[in-house]
């Protein structure tokens, strides 16, 4: 009797499996949710050693960024619970609407908005600022998406179709051009022309579209002054260290004195306001420099790790014929891998110093609040495939 007791109870392992396989048809992806909650782990750690000597000295209180930083989870995590409670079919419905909002937040920002640093970029609501950049790519992206399932055979047989999605990005661009920002306007772009790539644009469309884009930015930075000088600094950072290259070349020493193991949690001394946004844009430097090359790694294959599991929800979208399901994750996966390149870029001396946070580890309100609404409107794609797969999506407005 007690034998066959014993073999009825599963072993450690198997009740893990099995807790791993029950109701799979019906959960959200739990490999997603423990890479998603390693990487914001990782951020709230972080944001606590880059912020503390800044936040002293600001507020009196060293830990001020960190609870900021917690606040901003909170809101986010209330965002991304009212998401994850929302059909996506709403989401392709109402693109239109959102991107109309989109633009009006881009409008509103330009005519009330906040100037910070030479910028205006934030909306104030009381204590609170929006950056409006943020959700407008959401919104873009999903407009975007919505229009590859409704136009597929126009974007792919007709010139047409390919170039009015391009027209809407113009729009925005300008807009955010005008703040100034960039950076904003570089990740919609390269996200808008891999996932017109992925929908079956011609190659010829494609690579026309690569060069254009590059001309233009080209442009944009040969005209500007303040973008000529961050292209200078970025090439040669210590032809003048304590001006326009100051910032990358502290990063630099960051990333110098970090070596293979780093200095230990909380041992950074570029965050002693030598590197400025050491909590926020270079938060990557601060990392390199306590953590080292093993903590770069560690950070980096999460990441990745989470962007591939994106990628793969949409892939297994599209497969089941859920065509907007699989055009939006791939959207936010690309949006969110490239944004990363671009901050890690940048704070390594890869790439010119732009304003982008590193998705889901930097401080910043706005873009962690719209970072995981996107991861849970990931989550909800994915539990909508798994328990819908069947049914494609179709219809919605058109534009």
């Amino acid at each position: 009797m007690k034998q066959m007791l014993l073999n009825l109870i599963p072993s450690p392992t198997e009740a893990i499996a099995q807790w791993w396989q029950r109701d799979e048809a019906n959960s959200y992806d739990k490999l997603f949710l423990v890479l998603l909650v390693l990487v914001l782990g990782v951020g709230i750690i972080m944001v606590t050693s880059a912020s503390v000597p800044v936040a002293e000295r600001l507020h009196g209180n060293p830990l001020h960024f960190t609870i900021r930083h917690l606040v901003y989870l909170l809101i986010g995590f209330a965002a991304a619970y009212m998401v994850l409670n929302v059909p996506v079919s709403w989401w392709h419905n109402t693109n239109i609407l959102l991107l109309m909002l989109a633009l009006v937040l881009l409008i509103a920002v330009l005519l009330f908005g906040r100037n910070v640093n030479g910028s205006t970029r934030w909306l104030a609501l009381g204590p609170i600022n929006i950056q409006a950049a943020e959700p407008a790519k959401l919104f873009f992206f999903v407009y975007l998406s919505s229009y590859l399932v409704r136009k597929h055979e126009e974007v792919r047989e007709n010139i047409k179709g390919f170039i009015k999605p391009l027209i809407i990005m113009f729009i925005l661009a300008v807009l955010l051009l005008m703040q100034p920002d960039l950076g904003t306007v570089i990740v919609m772009f390269a996200t808008s022309v891999v996932l017109l790539f992925l929908a079956g644009a011609k190659l010829w469309q494609f690579f026309c579209l690569i060069f254009t884009g590059l001309a233009a930015i080209g442009v944009l930075i040969v005209y500007s002054e303040y973008r000529w000088r961050r292209v200078t600094s970025f090439l040669d950072p210590w032809a003048d260290p304590f001006g326009s290259g100051y910032q990358l070349t502290q990063s630099l020493m960051a990333f110098g004195r970090g070596s293979w193991f780093g200095q230990g949690l909380g041992n950074s001394v570029q965050k002693l306001e030598y590197l400025p946004e050491a909590h926020t844009d270079f938060i990557f430097a601060v990392i390199a420099e306590e953590t080292g090359l093993i903590g770069v790694f560690v950070v980096l294959c999460l990441l990745f790790l989470l962007v591939s599991r994106a990628l793969w929800i949409g892939n297994k979208a599209l497969f089941k014929g859920m065509s907007f399901h699989g055009f939006l994750a791939y959207a936010l996966a690309i949006w969110i891998g490239f944004q990363t390149c671009v901050n890690v870029g940048v704070a390594s001396g890869v790439l010119p110093t732009k304003g982008l946070t590193l998705p889901f580890i930097s401080s910043g309100g706005s873009s962690l609040i719209i970072m995981l609404v996107a991861a849970a409107l990931l989550i909800r794609i994915d539990f909508e495939v798994r328990l819908k797969g069947r049914h494609a999506i179709s219809g919605g407005p058109h534009a």
